[in-house]
């Protein structure tokens, strides 16, 4: 990480409790633009909560989170998840076709740039046709990715959507992860995988019980993780 550049995110002493639990003690961490930032550690470290913070799904209990300098809360909601898109670990679909589910962000989208989208995570224009409920798994994943792409984000967070996939799903979906951002945009990935880690993150986030315990690039930290 290019400690001159201007960070993706800053997290200054952030901290989060629900119901008594403490789930985030004092996080105080820089995530960067333009690259895979993995956060990792065992289950109930915080991973998700962290996550989901960044797009304000759920807001802390103190400390401070900011995107490109600006703080969170002053943000439309709205339109701070239509910059930061969620790829949540088990595929939620919305609609009843394929092509609908495309435009559940963009409405006016057209049947080109809708086969488009499919093509960048692997499926094929035909399916634009296909009733939601007869997919695959992999297949929902991967349309729940490109639904995420319909609206230009500048950021996808993806929470461990692989975890369930084949193999070829898995490689279908870090593609468009490393795709997406050689074309300028960034990711943020919770995996408890280190061989993911070490083919697709740029850097590393390191949570135990809450608390940050290690950040840096992701191969020196990605060798020691473990799920």
């Amino acid at each position: 990480m290019n400690h001159g550049a201007s960070p993706l995110f800053a997290l200054d002493g952030v901290t989060v409790r629900r119901g008594g639990a403490l789930l985030l003690d004092r996080v105080t961490c820089r995530l960067p633009a333009g690259a895979c930032t993995a956060l990792t550690g065992p289950s109930g470290a915080g991973k998700t909560t962290l996550l989901r913070l960044l797009n304000r799904l759920e807001d802390p209990d103190s400390g401070q989170l900011r995107l490109h300098g600006c703080p969170l809360p002053g943000m439309d909601v709205l339109a701070l998840r239509r910059r930061v898109a969620l790829v949540a670990q088990a595929p939620v679909l919305l609609t009843e076709r394929v092509l609908d589910e495309l435009r559940t962000g963009r409405p006016g989208l057209g049947e080109e740039p809708a086969a488009a989208l499919l093509d960048r995570v692997s499926l094929p224009a035909a399916m634009l046709a296909r009733r939601t409920g007869g997919l695959s798994g992999g297949e929902a994943q991967r349309l729940c990715l490109a639904r995420a792409l319909a609206v230009r984000p500048e950021v996808l967070l993806l929470d461990e959507p692989m975890s369930a996939l084949d193999a070829v799903s898995t490689h279908v979906v870090e593609q468009a992860a490393r795709s997406f951002i050689g074309a300028g945009g960034s990711v943020v990935l919770v995996s408890h995988d280190a061989a993911q880690t070490r083919r697709i993150a740029d850097w590393v986030i390191v949570l135990t019980a809450g608390r940050l315990t290690g950040t840096g690039p992701a191969g020196p930290l990605a060798v020691r993780e473990r799920p």
